[in-house]
């Protein structure tokens, strides 16, 4: 098979990209050196020249999977914000940004041992919403909302029919995730108060 030459930078991208879609699919055990070059058309060994080893390509994804997933989080909030703020907006546009594969992204890197080392991936959309509470509102109810949210849109892209089928949705129900999105709106609305619009 002939192979194309790419920039090291272009290279690198593309590994790490393919590295990302096999992660999502198939756990940690699916990042291997043979099916990350397989899938970009480049042999093992020139993964191995852009990143030495697996266990290196490993801990690059974490950082660049992290990375990819600020990156859409922070695009998210720049639309919702210039939209006027309306919480429905922001949890139908996360759930729209993690069922483009940030879910699978999210829960991946999760389960692959990656943590945000603190820094706060969420801490933009914490620092928007607490600067449209109410002055004197607790920062942390804000975080634990975010969080909660965090979590219920990662894990709907992956889980949310069947755990709305455990809970005894069925049919319509229990496949369309529009009224739990709802529903979600509903309980940050709860959680956090009224919001003063940005527009």
């Amino acid at each position: 098979m002939s192979r194309t030459r790419r920039a090291p930078d272009e290279a690198r991208r593309l590994i790490l990209d393919a590295a990302a879609a096999l992660l999502a699919e198939g756990g940690v055990a699916a990042v291997q050196v043979r099916a990350v070059a397989a899938r970009v058309g480049m042999t093992d060994a020139g993964v191995t020249h852009h990143f030495g080893n697996r266990e290196t390509l490993l801990a690059e994804l974490l950082r660049h999977g992290g990375r990819r997933l600020r990156a859409g989080l922070e695009d998210v909030l720049a639309e919702w914000l210039d939209r006027g703020a309306d919480l429905l907006e922001l949890v139908e546009s996360l759930e729209r940004l993690y069922r483009g594969g940030y879910g699978e992204l999210a829960v991946a890197l999760h389960a692959a041992g990656w943590r945000d080392p603190g820094s706060g991936m969420l801490d933009p959309v914490v620092d928007a919403l607490q600067r449209l509470r109410p002055s004197g509102s607790a920062i942390d109810d804000t975080r634990h909302a975010v969080a909660a949210l965090h979590q219920a849109m990662a894990t709907e892209a992956l889980y949310g029919s069947a755990f709305r089928r455990s809970a005894g949705l069925t049919g319509a129900a229990a496949n369309d995730s529009a009224p739990h999105v709802h529903w979600w709106a509903r309980q940050l609305h709860l959680a956090l108060g009224p919001l003063e619009q940005t527009s």
